[in-house]
Parts: C-alpha cells; structure tokens; sequence
C-alpha cells in the first residue's frame, strides 16, 4: 500500500498560465492539485506560467491540499528550468511527464538536489507511453523520492492506437501493470483523465471502475468533476462502521488468545483487520482534511 495515508481521491489539472485558475485552486475540494507547465500551457507561455506557479506555491494558502507541479519533460527547453525553480517553491511534489526509465527519474532527482530541494520534497512519474508501462517496475523502484504513478491514459491511446471504449478493455493490461508496480513499491497511483464532461454516466461509471480496480483516486480536468469523484472514492458509511466494528471484535478476540473471530456470521481474520484499518485512516483523514479546507 501507499507510503502515505493521505486523501488522494481527486486530483485536479490546473493551467499554470492562468492566474485566476490558480487563485481559484485555494477553494476547490479537490484532495490533490496539479499546477500544470506542461500540456496546458502554450509554448510561448511556458516561462510566464512556471514565474506564476512558483510565485503561487511559494505565497500558500492551499490548506491541506497536496500541491503538485507537472515539469516540461528534459527533452524540451523548459524541462531543466522548470525543476530547478520548482525544487525551492515548496511544492509537495514534481511529476515529470513521458517517464520511460528509472534513469529518467535519477536524472530528475540530480537536478532537485543541485537547486536545493528538499528531502520532502517527492516525485511523481507520468505513465503514458508503452515503454512506461513495460518500465513500471524500474519507475517505481528507482528512488525513495517516489510518491507516485499517474495514469496518462490519453498519451497512452494515441501511442497503442487504441480506443477510449465505455470499459477501457483497451487499458486494461496498462492500468494492471502499473498497479502492481505502484503497490509492490509501496506507492500511490492515479487513474487517467475522461475527457467527456458531459458525460456525467459514463464519468461516474469511470470512477467507479478505477476504484474497483484499486485506483486511490482519479485525475480530472474540470472542477464539476470533483465532487462526484470525492463521492466515489469516499468509504462509505457503512463500511466505515463494519471496519470499526470487525477491528473492535478481533482486538476482544486477541485479549482471549483467539486469532479469528466471526462477525454477523462473517470469519474476521488479521488481514481483514488490516484493510479495516486503512478504511478507517482514510475516512478519518478526509474529515480532517475536509474541516480545514472549509
């Protein structure tokens, strides 16, 4: 499972060349922000946007929400620039786009630590081409900075010439690999943008299978969508009060020496009591993170 507990259900594009965008992000009930320098920023705006998102990271104001700049890959002229300015903003994370090697991520972390970024300070790799994918492990693995995958599931149809089917059959194999990447490195993972922001069934239907699948929470490029992704990707009540209630049960069963316990007819086991827990920290983190965002 994820290193950290953190609420990660939503996780919001958000333009850096556009300051009211920005400014607005301080509001919006979003788990996580991505202030973004790369695929929403016109090239003759990219040093306008990094100046505004340092400066806006740098000024705060965004509570308990997870703060993340999405650099220009190395390969283009910004990249460097763009890690080295955003290592000293006091960002949560960088999330390095067209990630396709460990080495990748290395070459990334040497730039943080010569531009004076903190240890805190995690990194985020983008998932979007077939040799990410079959790299995952190695991405995953390649430095204790790592916090995360993020899904780039658009990049990822034009480079497999697949289809954005209802079921995303087509990225079925891609979004497996990759979580079992992420979880065997003890590391979040996103899901991929849906696009279609009128299609508030079909977006629903896609949350939900994301958060079947294992997802922590979904990536969006519009603030209608986070609320009903919060929804989805929010423990329900009631399996709150069965985790709380099979947790207390096995801790009354060990005061006896019994190592399982049965519940309204259900065998409780330790494993069980481990996935109760995480359904408990998490629902106890969102209402944290909730009351101070208010």
């Amino acid at each position: 499972m994820p290193k950290s507990a953190r609420p990660r259900r939503s996780m919001l594009y958000m333009p850096g060349s556009n300051a009211r965008a920005l400014d607005k992000a301080r509001t919006l009930p979003a788990d996580s922000l991505i202030l973004d320098l790369e695929d929403a920023v016109a090239p003759d705006s990219k040093e306008l946007a990094r100046k505004q998102v340092c400066e806006a990271v740098a000024a705060g104001g965004f509570g308990m929400r997870e703060v993340i700049i999405r650099v220009n890959a190395l390969s283009t002229r910004w990249g460097y620039e763009d890690i080295a300015l955003a290592s000293k903003s006091g960002a949560d994370g960088l999330l390095l786009p067209k990630v396709e090697s460990a080495d990748a991520i290395r070459h990334m972390e040497a730039i943080m630590r010569a531009n004076g970024a903190p240890e805190s300070l995690r990194i985020w790799a983008m998932m979007e081409t077939p040799r990410s994918i079959l790299e995952s492990q190695r991405i995953a693995e390649s430095t204790p900075r790592m916090e995360g995958l993020v899904m780039g599931t658009s990049d990822l149809a034009k480079e497999l010439d697949c289809a954005h089917t209802h079921e995303r059959l087509p990225f079925m194999a891609s979004l497996g690999l990759c979580l079992l990447a992420a979880r065997a490195a003890g590391l979040a993972i996103l899901d991929g943008v849906y696009l279609d922001l009128n299609d508030e069934a079909g977006f629903e239907f896609a949350c939900r299978q994301g958060h079947e699948l294992g997802f922590d929470g979904k990536t969006l490029i519009h603030p209608k969508q986070i609320g009903p992704c919060n929804q989805v990707f929010t423990p329900r009540p009631q399996d709150v009060a069965w985790s709380r209630k099979i947790i207390e049960a096995h801790a009354a069963a060990a005061t006896r020496g019994e190592g399982v316990v049965v519940v309204d007819g259900k065998l409780v086991e330790n494993l069980h009591v481990e996935s109760a827990r995480r359904v408990v920290g998490m629902a106890d983190a969102i209402a944290a993170m909730e009351a101070a965002n208010v």
